[in-house]
């Protein structure tokens, strides 16, 4: 015990800021000592404050160390608060308003104390999005015109927010153990996901905008300024909070890493649908390059998929099931045991088929080509003008090698693509998703063709009760009247007809997917020994260096051939090292060099998940892989 004298010599005056409200109203002065602990302090507060209430969702933020006090059971000497500090006694789970990748925005209460990785895992809980680690929180960017337009009204693809009226994380909507939410039989949602989303499910594609409101919202980018937008990512091991986000911020909430896991539609209907969003967007908008075939094929498909949500079209969970290579051979050895015949889905391993065809072939670069795994396939192809191409881009020392197939037709063309992308991961044609692969090329390069079908007639252009101009990105809707545009969608119609609309819906994103720039995020960086700024592409399987003034791809690497990769706080430089000792260094000049590497271990992190794992993440492994050791 000590007395009273000896205790005001060791204590002072903490001056404590109930809410955010900054006022003499709401200031607490309370004495303390550099050994009482948090948890004290705070049971002493709410005593003095005297207002009942739920007091069990607050804690102290530090307003200049930007850091909230979470470990009750340290010192006010432990944390280094001293008798200069403001701290705010606030809430730690606040309103936020976020875009969903559909454009349209929810209000939803999240944890602001909580790093943004477990926040996001709470927000896609609520939302019932599997895989919630291939999606995060990006800050919108500045809109210039809106500074100088006051009065330019709302934006006509956000014009309603959902308000959600619960705590993210809390809502029993979202099941580890894989119980269907939607009814497998009729596809309707069950009971609590009718209550909760209302009218607003989150499983329904959004009507395209008109093609005036699209012109609106339109706006090209280059490369730098997708490298300005890609910069604003929040970093996923440390709170909103401690990033400057305030309640009822906006904040986009979108799948980052481009590597979808286990998407089954029986499961995913929020996060396929959310996916097809999240794509569509980026093809109306240009934000990702793709040819005029292409641009019609995905405008084909927006076209069924409209048709078919306007109808009610029942969800379609199909009754198609995933069967891996051991699944395939067991299933064969039981039959063969029981005395039956089966057609074999796995093939004998020791008959590997062999492919042997003439093809003209370009290589571009010289020296010894070798097909290796870690290989890039990337297709050049234009049904219309019969150009079947196989880019090969082959890991050496240095970067890659070009190799340029052609080939004569399309089966050709279905059968060497299929084999090429089975030799990149390591596997045979022996392997049972060859011929699946063949039939899924086929299937893309039909989708592709805008010719009329043999023994179809004509489509009638009346048919057609939605503008066309909706369904293309404006640029391209001012090549073509009305009328022809119309014309050339409703014939690549006739080849995805058939598809019920989830299948509509995963062809769209696997054909997004096919695109040579899919999945790759710019930034601004400055190699080491060189005295210009450049391009750096972050793509799930490799980084692209870039020529800035031409947008031509310099060199690339493969992640599989990555030894280890560092970050040099001090002086904020990344270094990666290759086999080959081939090692790469550059510094962020767009951003924080964080951002990069939590892109970089974020893939690397997405890429150790299996099945077997029964949805269980390893967070302390994500902030081990993207945190560094800053």
């Amino acid at each position: 015990m000590i007395t009273a004298a000896e205790y005001g010599n060791t204590s002072w005056d903490l001056t404590v800021q109930v809410d955010e409200k900054d006022t003499e109203e709401n200031k607490q002065i309370i004495r303390v000592k550099g050994s009482d602990h948090v948890g004290g302090i705070m049971l002493r507060l709410v005593e003095q404050i005297k207002t009942p209430k739920d007091w069990s969702d607050y804690a102290l933020w530090w307003e200049q160390k930007n850091c909230w006090l979470l470990k009750t059971h340290w010192t006010l000497d432990k944390y280094g608060v001293q008798a200069d500090a403001n701290l705010i006694y606030t809430t730690q789970h606040k309103p936020l308003c976020l875009q969903l990748p559909n454009m349209k925005h929810i209000r939803l209460t999240v944890s602001f104390s909580s790093v943004v990785f477990k926040t996001v895992c709470d927000i896609c809980r609520t939302l019932n999005i599997r895989r919630s680690e291939e999606l995060s929180l990006l800050k919108p960017p500045d809109d210039p015109s809106k500074k100088k337009k006051k009065d330019k009204g709302k934006n006509p693809a956000v014009d309603d927010v959902i308000i959600m009226d619960a705590v993210a994380g809390n809502s029993g909507l979202y099941s580890k153990t894989m119980t269907p939410i939607y009814d497998p039989e009729t596809g309707s949602p069950a009971s609590a996901t009718s209550l909760w989303f209302g009218q607003n499910d989150l499983t329904v594609s959004q009507p395209n905008l008109s093609p005036a409101e699209l012109a609106k919202v339109y706006k090209p980018l280059a490369l730098v300024e997708k490298a300005v937008i890609n910069s604003g990512w929040l970093d996923s091991s440390l709170s909103l909070m401690e990033q400057g986000i305030q309640e009822d911020d906006k904040l986009l909430l979108r799948f980052k890493y481009h590597c979808f896991f286990d998407l089954n539609p029986k499961y995913d209907a929020v996060r396929i649908n959310q996916l097809y969003e999240q794509a569509r967007w980026s093809i109306l908008l240009e934000e990702i390059d793709c040819t005029e075939e292409e641009m019609l094929m995905f405008a084909s498909l927006q076209y069924h998929i409209c048709k078919l949500t306007k109808s009610s079209e029942p969800l379609d969970f199909s009754n198609k099931t995933d069967i891996d290579e051991v699944d395939a051979a067991l299933s064969n050895l039981e039959v063969a045991l029981d005395g039956g015949n089966t057609d074999k889905i796995l093939e004998d391993i020791t008959d590997v088929p062999k492919l042997a065809d003439t093809l003209r072939l370009l290589r571009t670069t010289f020296g010894t080509a070798v097909f290796s795994t870690g290989c890039e396939v990337v297709p050049d192809v234009s049904v219309t003008e019969k150009k079947f191409g196989i880019k090969l881009l082959l890991p050496v020392a240095d970067g890659m090698n070009e190799v340029y197939i052609r080939c004569d037709n399309e089966t050709q063309y279905a059968k060497w693509k299929a084999a090429c992308i089975l030799a990149s991961k390591g596997k045979t044609m022996a392997y049972s998703s060859y011929r699946a692969e063949v039939r899924n090329i086929q299937s893309f390069l039909q989708m592709k063709s805008v010719a009329t079908p043999p023994g179809q007639a004509a489509p009638d252009l009346d048919a057609m009760e939605m503008n066309a101009e909706c369904f293309v990105s404006p640029r391209f809707a001012k090549k073509y009247k009305t009328k022809q545009l119309t014309a050339r969608i409703l014939e690549a119609h006739q080849n995805v007809a058939s598809l019920s609309l989830m299948d509509a819906k995963m062809r769209f994103i696997q054909a997004w997917q096919s695109l040579p720039e899919f999945g790759i995020k710019y930034y601004i960086v400055r190699f080491r020994g060189s005295k210009k700024d450049e391009i750096l592409g972050i793509s799930y399987n490799r980084l692209i260096r870039i020529d800035m003034a031409t947008g031509q791809p310099l060199t690339t690497w493969r992640f599989s051939n990555m030894k280890q990769w560092n970050v040099n706080w001090e002086i904020r430089q990344v270094t990666i090292e290759f086999d080959q000792s081939v090692s790469v260094a550059f510094t962020c000049q767009g951003c924080d060099c964080k951002v990069v590497h939590e892109y970089i271990g974020g893939y690397i992190f997405l890429s150790t998940r299996s099945k077997d794992q029964n949805e269980t993440l390893d967070e302390e492994l994500f902030h081990k892989l993207t945190g560094g050791q800053e």
